[in-house]
């Protein structure tokens, strides 16, 4: 019990720091004295060609059987008949809050075991598919994510080479025609980005993607979707697009987060202005927009331990908002990881496990349908 505290501890950590958010309520000195590694970027060397097949370097693939923390199911929840055609790829978020590295150890206990947490209540909603990757990755630490040196890009960077050689790894592994799901959040979803940008816009797997599920994380409207070749989903049930959002219950403070991205540009050098921050919804499937409650299929909700939950239906509604963030309505009871600001970051995937999983099937149907007429 007293290890399940800690990682509960760690994760509220986490999210009270990630995205700039601190930096409204400490002082720029004292956030980073207490958060931002204080030595020198150690030069993350290059994994060994073949380290993706160690089945060690994955919290999730085929194969793992019960200790998969991917295969997560809510407790009470049916799955369905058959698996999923699809191949997924997800991108775990920022667990690592030591201000030891500017990189995580791939052997930091702390970090592993946060990690393997996000995978559970955040990739389980994809896991209709046998064939599910969630890699390891030396993350950049938190830390990284709320100052201007020039540590923070290059471990950014560093964090990104470990996920775009998995992803290398991934494709090579899975069937030549299999449709594929890319899922990322927070920096998992920073690192989406640039890997559809620069491994999938413009190839042979751009046709293969069903869709693209970047949470937690901006994305720009003006710069990323062009780079990324993609459109925003429109329509439930489109293949091919992108699929992002960022949950605020009502009243929403989301104005320190927005300055910390206005601040800040992202890796294509550019600001991100919150007119121009995507915002799709989870429950209509849709680019902007508003939905009832009662359009919510089931949230996960977690318990004290955040080991298990149970799916709890028409818990929130989703309005995005001109600001670019998505708004829950009033705050629901989801455990002691909400953050400042009724910022819900930790729960964007979770508020809304039932309908994305839905969100999925469908989209892979518009696939399928897609790909016979072009046949």
């Amino acid at each position: 019990m007293a290890r399940k505290f800690l990682y509960a501890i760690a994760i509220v950590v986490v999210l009270i720091i990630a995205g700039g958010i601190a930096l409204s309520f400490w002082s720029k000195e004292l956030t980073q004295l207490a958060f931002v590694p204080g030595g020198e970027f150690e030069e993350q060397a290059a994994l060994e060609n073949n380290a993706y097949e160690d089945p060690s370097m994955w919290i999730a693939r085929p194969g793992m059987g019960e200790g998969n923390p991917a295969r997560f199911l809510p407790d009470g929840f049916t799955p369905e008949e058959g698996t999923s055609d699809s191949a997924v790829f997800f991108v775990h978020p920022t667990s690592y809050t030591a201000t030891d590295h500017w990189n995580a150890p791939l052997d930091d206990a702390a970090g592993r075991s946060g990690a393997e947490l996000f995978v559970r209540g955040m990739a389980s909603p994809f896991n209709r598919s046998a064939q599910l990757w969630a890699p390891r990755y030396r993350q950049a630490a938190v830390g990284a994510f709320l100052t201007e040196k020039p540590e923070a890009k290059r471990a950014v960077d560093a964090a990104y080479a470990d996920v775009a050689q998995a992803f290398d790894y991934f494709v090579a592994s899975i069937p030549q025609d299999a449709p594929i799901v890319l899922a990322g959040h927070s920096q998992g979803a920073l690192h989406l980005i640039r890997l559809i940008k620069e491994k999938v816009a413009g190839t042979p797997l751009a046709p293969r993607i069903v869709a693209a599920y970047v949470v937690g994380w901006p994305v720009s409207t003006e710069t990323d979707l062009p780079a990324m070749a993609m459109p925003a989903c429109a329509t439930p049930g489109q293949p091919g697009c992108v699929m992002s959002w960022q949950s605020f219950a009502e009243p929403a403070e989301p104005e320190a987060l927005l300055e910390a991205y206005a601040r800040g540009p992202d890796l294509d050098g550019r600001p991100k202005l919150p007119e121009n921050v995507l915002c799709t919804n989870p429950l209509t499937g849709g680019t902007g927009g508003e939905a009832p409650m009662g359009d919510n299929l089931g949230t996960l909700v977690p318990n004290a331990g955040m080991t298990g939950g149970t799916l709890v239906a028409g818990a929130v509604p989703a309005k995005c908002d001109p600001r670019g963030i998505l708004l829950i309505g009033d705050p629901p009871e989801m455990g002691s990881a909400v953050l400042p600001g009724n910022n819900y970051h930790v729960y964007d995937i979770p508020l809304f496990w039932a309908n994305l999983r839905a969100d999925v099937a469908a989209r892979e149907e518009g696939y399928a349908r897609a790909r016979t007429a072009a046949q």
